[in-house]
């Protein structure tokens, strides 16, 4: 046997380390569209989106019109916010002890029946209001439902992150597309005419969700009713720590928003830039979720989530020596840029919900959105009240931060809790 120079001898050669297979890349927003049923979903979110936005700004023409009270007109947009909370509480629990596709169906015809009864001329401008609200009640739980249907129809992994950034990207475009749409039709028929188009959008997504989606069983039929039911969710610290996460951001980033026309008229620009203004933070959202979901990992994503969040309104201290356009619009695009961090948080949100009470949990945190945002619109009118848009503004980039490192902290918080809880429960 031979031997080396010190008698023992010669090692082993190495091995040749099997050829370890190239993992799959990540999926992208391709893989998203090649789902059938979600193409579905996406082009009925679309109709259905563009019934809400149109016959927002059709109805609120109409008001004026019949009244002349821009305090009555304004109210119609006002109303798209306050029943949220009151159908996302109440009515959260439908969402889990019904067949999903009826759901929507029925949400969506709805919906198409409240704008027909509007259409009509003999409908007065009380009736016109409460039909709104109508509308606006039923909204979280579509939403809701829907959002949990995309669990079922992309699965509980990136598929379903990516697909409701994709829905979310929609909705930012419609904030720039919508209104413009709604005023060019309002050229060509008047606001009945528009109200009759989004009746036929609502009957549109209701025809799509209905023969181009799979019936599903109901999740939990079982499951406990109105506050009962949401206090079920809400009783799991890390289900709560992730909804206030969720909700605290949009809390503060609707300031700007809401004083774009006093800011612009402090500076003294025109209306074109206005528009400008309030184009720049969907924009911001719209690139940050596009360059999160094409070019970065769910580990990435998931890591991003708290830094970003906390930046979320940093950049509105860019407001404190009242700039010009753009730098202001600077400001509300790197601010809408951060809205990134909801993919990964979406990820989280999903994990942590148990699939029996899913419907009910998106619905609570659709809901919680959307009632926030209302709040946040009417705290920024109140301090601008008392101090210089631009002020509120950038005083909000410090509160706005504060509030979030303390959501940020009391779900990390909730993370020790449970390794804690997890490792006593191991032992």
């Amino acid at each position: 046997m031979p031997t080396n120079d010190t008698g023992t001898p010669p090692a082993a050669p190495a091995p040749v380390p099997a050829h370890e297979p190239t993992p799959p890349p990540a999926p992208g927003y391709r893989a998203v569209f090649a789902v059938r049923e979600f193409r579905v979903v996406f082009v009925a979110h679309l109709f259905s989106l563009l019934g809400v936005v149109v016959s927002e700004l059709a109805l609120t023409v109409l008001v004026y019109e019949l009244t002349r009270s821009p305090l009555l007109s304004s109210l119609t947009f006002a109303l798209g916010f306050l029943p949220y909370l009151v159908g996302g509480t109440l009515l959260a629990g439908v969402t889990d002890r019904l067949p999903p596709r009826r759901i929507l169906v029925v949400c969506d015809l709805f919906c198409a029946a409240c704008v027909a009864v509007m259409v009509a001329p003999v409908t007065p401008v009380a009736l016109l209001l409460v039909l709104r609200c109508a509308v606006a009640v039923v909204s979280p739980v579509f939403n809701g439902t829907r959002m949990a249907t995309l669990a079922d129809i992309l699965g509980e992994g990136d598929l379903f992150v990516l697909g409701r950034s994709l829905l979310r990207i929609v909705s930012q475009s419609a904030l720039l597309t919508g209104f413009a749409v709604g005023g060019v039709l309002l050229t060509v028929v008047p606001p009945r005419g528009a109200l009759a188009v989004t009746a036929v959008t609502f009957l549109a997504s209701a025809l799509l969700l209905r023969f181009g989606t799979v019936r599903r069983p109901a999740r939990a039929a079982g499951e406990r009713q109105g506050l009962a039911g949401t206090w079920a969710v809400l009783r799991d610290r890390r289900v709560r720590a992730l909804m206030v996460m969720f909700w605290v951001p949009p809390l503060f980033a609707v300031v700007p928003e809401a004083l774009a026309a006093p800011y612009a008229d402090e500076i003294g620009v025109s209306t074109a830039a206005l528009g400008l203004l309030m184009c720049a933070l969907p924009v911001g959202t719209i690139a940050g979720e596009l360059f999160a979901g094409s070019f970065l990992s769910a580990a990435t994503r998931s890591r991003i989530v708290l830094p970003l969040a906390v930046a979320g309104v940093l950049p509105y201290l860019l407001y404190a020596p009242a700039p010009g356009v753009p730098l202001a619009a600077l400001a509300l695009f790197l601010a809408g840029a951060t809205g990134a961090y909801t993919l990964g948080l979406d990820a989280w949100f999903v994990e942590a919900v148990p699939e029996e009470q899913r419907g009910r949990a998106m619905t609570l945190m659709s809901a919680g959105m959307m009632t926030v945002q209302g709040v946040g619109m009417a705290g920024a009118g109140l301090a601008a009240e008392f101090a210089p848009a631009h002020a509120v503004v950038a005083g909000t980039g410090v509160v706005g931060t504060l509030c979030l490192l303390a959501a940020a902290a009391g779900l990390r918080a909730t993370e020790r809790r449970d390794k804690a809880d997890r490792h006593v429960t191991c032992r």
